[in-house]
């Protein structure tokens, strides 16, 4: 390895790279920041903010829903009736998946700070594992739960339970349908990891940086989905 510059703007070639790479790229600077966690972090805090807002909403239209069901001498509130179609195990069955991709995106996180991108030995062995194998696992995981999400849709919309229908539908929609989003954008994310790491010749600081500020947004996602998942599925 030649380098021509000390300090952080030093040139250096890695093995397997065409061309010289910076050493800040290769390695953390010490004192430095990066950057891009500290941007998804703030914006994660703005998007809690908009989360919040939908549970504000589903509260006020739970309470105001449930007085008028009792004021009229309703035996079903709204509330009791839109739950009453949940697939339960379904439900509990996704959500375990979604929440144990974030230990497998963790495990990537792992991989990654230690510039272990690939695997070192047998698939079969997961102790092995680098942050491609384990980011590939997150993202199917992902996928299965987003499926599930459709196939739950599907067979309420089959049901008459569409957006339509009542204040508990459109609640119901709205918030598990931008979570829907969320966990999508999150899929494309890993895509564009994994993408550049096989793209890329040397797997570099910055790469596993972009790793790291992934798995925030992961685990936020799942974050936001234990609570959502308590709130519309157990609370009447």
């Amino acid at each position: 390895m030649a380098s021509t510059v000390d300090g952080s703007t030093a040139q250096a070639l890695p093995t397997g790279a065409i061309h010289p790479v910076a050493a800040s790229r290769l390695r953390r600077t010490p004192g430095h920041v990066d950057r891009v966690p500290v941007g998804v972090i703030v914006w994660l805090a703005s998007d809690l903010m908009f989360f919040a807002a939908l549970f504000a909403a589903y509260f006020t239209l739970r309470n105001v829903t449930n007085s008028f069901a009792q004021q009229d001498g309703l035996e079903q509130s709204m509330w009791e009736w839109g739950s009453s179609h949940f697939n339960m195990p379904l439900a509990i069955a996704n959500t375990a998946v979604l929440v144990l991709s974030s230990v497998t995106c963790q495990l990537g996180v792992h991989a990654a700070e230690n510039s272990r991108v690939g695997r070192t030995g047998s698939l079969l062995n997961p102790a092995r594992w680098g942050m491609r194998e384990w980011y590939v696992l997150t993202f199917l995981m992902g996928a299965v739960f987003i499926a599930g999400q459709a196939y739950e849709y599907a067979t309420l919309v089959g049901e008459g339970f569409v957006l339509s229908t009542n204040a508990y539908t459109s609640a119901f929609f709205l918030a598990t349908g931008f979570h829907g989003l969320h966990v999508t954008g999150g899929l494309i994310a890993f895509l564009l990891v994994l993408g550049r790491s096989y793209l890329a010749r040397t797997f570099t600081h910055e790469q596993a940086v972009n790793a790291v500020a992934t798995s925030y947004y992961w685990h936020f996602v799942d974050l936001v989905w234990i609570v959502l998942f308590g709130v519309i599925y157990f609370v009447r």
